[in-house]
């Protein structure tokens, strides 16, 4: 191997092939899992929260094996793929459908909102997303939360934030940080996957109001949960389908539109529809946070 390639972030050159190719040569009984391991300690390869990235170096390991630089030892087994074989969610409990008509004055009181990640609530939460929003459920993937809305015991809406797109042209010249400060601190952002009003509530200004609520709370909720905060809130609005009313109203920023064409578009061609991207920063100086160098967080 002459030159060296960039593998999320790291520089993989003669020296860290060589490298691999020993560290096989000493462990021949090590799997592929163990191995990657080995490789993470050895180059202190770690996830933000400190996990070691073995996934990511077994891709790496994987694309090196082959393209003939490295040989690794055979798979011991073919893991089963959990979201493969995912059951849809599935509302267990009949859901009062009866209509909600009224003012956001008059149900401000009684208005109450729940993370339920990782509580019994979240299956509730996940067959609600899968019946009644457009996209239905998909299982967030990496750092994520979710968030019911309650009129006193009753769901009216639900909110799941994830971890953001990897790259977004519009946003990352928006925030103003260099590739290597967004691989290293992307985590410190927050996407809002799906918002969903259940579709017998109708009281106007909600949907503005549930975000603003959301926004002050995101950040401790987020730093309960995975250890460290967030700084800057982004989602897209598909125009042909919503004009994005409640983000505006709630001071979200238009930043620009996505180029339609998707995360493994090859031929440069637009196969999907154009989103906007609309941000919300939840610190007057959320970009010195976001573009600085080192791990501080505070």
């Amino acid at each position: 191997m002459e030159e060296a390639i960039t593998f999320r972030g790291r520089q993989i050159g003669p020296q860290q092939i060589e490298f691999l190719r020993d560290l096989i040569a000493r462990h021949p009984e090590a799997s592929r899992r163990r191995l990657s391991e080995l490789v993470c300690e050895e180059w202190d390869w770690r996830q933000a929260n400190g996990a070691l990235c073995s996934m990511v170096c077994r891709s790496l390991m994987l694309l090196l094996h082959r393209a003939g630089h490295i040989e690794l030892p055979p798979p011991r087994s073919q893991p089963v793929n959990p979201l493969a074989k995912r059951r849809r969610p599935v509302l267990e409990e009949a859901i009062d459908q009866n209509p909600i008509i009224a003012k956001l004055k008059d149900l401000r009181p009684l208005l109450r909102i729940e993370q339920v990640r990782r509580t019994k609530s979240e299956k509730l939460f996940n067959a609600l997303v899968e019946h009644f929003h457009y996209l239905g459920y998909t299982q967030p993937v990496g750092e994520h939360l979710k968030y019911m809305i309650l009129l006193d015991q009753r769901p009216i809406a639900c909110m799941s934030w994830s971890s953001p797109p990897w790259h977004m042209g519009p946003r990352d010249r928006f925030i103003g940080w260099s590739p290597q400060t967004r691989r290293q601190n992307l985590h410190l952002l927050a996407y809002n996957s799906r918002y969903l009003i259940l579709p017998w509530v109708e009281v106007r200004y909600l949907a503005s109001h549930i975000l603003a609520q959301i926004a002050r709370r995101i950040s401790s909720d987020w730093q309960s949960l995975y250890d460290h905060p967030v700084y800057y809130l982004e989602t897209f609005v598909d125009t042909d389908r919503f004009a994005g009313i409640c983000y505006k109203a709630a001071n979200w920023v238009l930043v620009g539109q996505t180029t339609g064409r998707g995360i493994k578009d090859k031929k440069h061609k637009v196969t999907l529809s154009k989103k906007d991207v609309l941000g919300y920063p939840l610190r007057a100086d959320f970009r010195r946070h976001l573009c600085r160098e080192g791990l501080h967080e505070e």
